[in-house]
């Protein structure tokens, strides 16, 4: 691990109790890690006041009330501000002031995800545009699910090809006719397996697949 990487397990700061950072708070409680959730909304803040390790009542954008809660203290903080961006740009801008070594924040768009990296943001994600993207992949009716990252790669969960029915991997060299990778195999009631090339594809069988995303969308239209 790199030397100013924070290990796995640190606590997270969680900025923003919308949607959005209730989600991710939720999440890394269930992983195990410690969070510190903070909101201006005193309602929100007490609506979640028992489900994060704490939850506190404070104006983000304010450096001396942030490191009077500690959030100098944490390596890890994830924004989850939206809807005001003033105050999402001001908070990462206060939260890389205090030193926190990597901080992930969320936009609305790519201007506003363009000024949050100039202030300080490690990572900047868009929900709503990878929520939007992966739904119009569903309901084009080829993938049964579909996530792409920002090198242009994709991973998709699809149908058997129909000319790779009733023949193993090997035979029906799916990666060198389509420049695809299938990852694993989903059988009518059972878990999900590691393809390997002896792995035979049933008419009903499901596919993990990766790659470029031009050629993983070519693959699922097959089906």
């Amino acid at each position: 691990m790199p030397k100013n990487t924070p290990p796995p397990d640190a606590p997270v700061l969680v900025i923003g109790l919308g949607r959005f950072g209730t989600a991710v708070a939720s999440s890394l409680t269930r992983m195990g890690h410690e969070v510190l959730a903070i909101d201006e909304s005193m309602e929100l803040v007490q609506k979640w006041a028992t489900e994060f390790t704490h939850t506190v009542q404070a104006d983000s954008t304010d450096e001396e009330a942030l490191r009077q809660i500690g959030a100098d203290q944490f390596d890890r903080a994830v924004v989850g501000i939206g809807t005001d961006i003033e105050a999402s740009v001001l908070t990462v801008l206060t939260l890389t002031q205090l030193g926190v070594r990597e901080v992930w924040a969320k936009a609305i768009n790519r201007k506003h995800g363009q000024i949050l990296e100039r202030v300080g943001a490690s990572h900047v994600v868009y929900p709503e545009s990878a929520m939007g993207e992966r739904v119009a992949h569903m309901v084009s009716g080829s993938m049964i699910d579909f996530i792409e990252f920002d090198d242009g790669f994709a991973i998709a969960r699809t149908a058997a090809p129909t000319g790779a029915i009733g023949r193993t991997l090997a035979e029906s060299a799916l990666r060198s006719q389509y420049g695809i990778t299938v990852v694993g195999v989903k059988r009518p009631g059972a878990d999900f397996t590691y393809a390997r090339p002896e792995t035979f594809l049933g008419e009903f069988d499901e596919l993990i697949v990766s790659g470029p995303t031009s050629k993983v969308e070519k693959f699922a239209g097959l089906a």
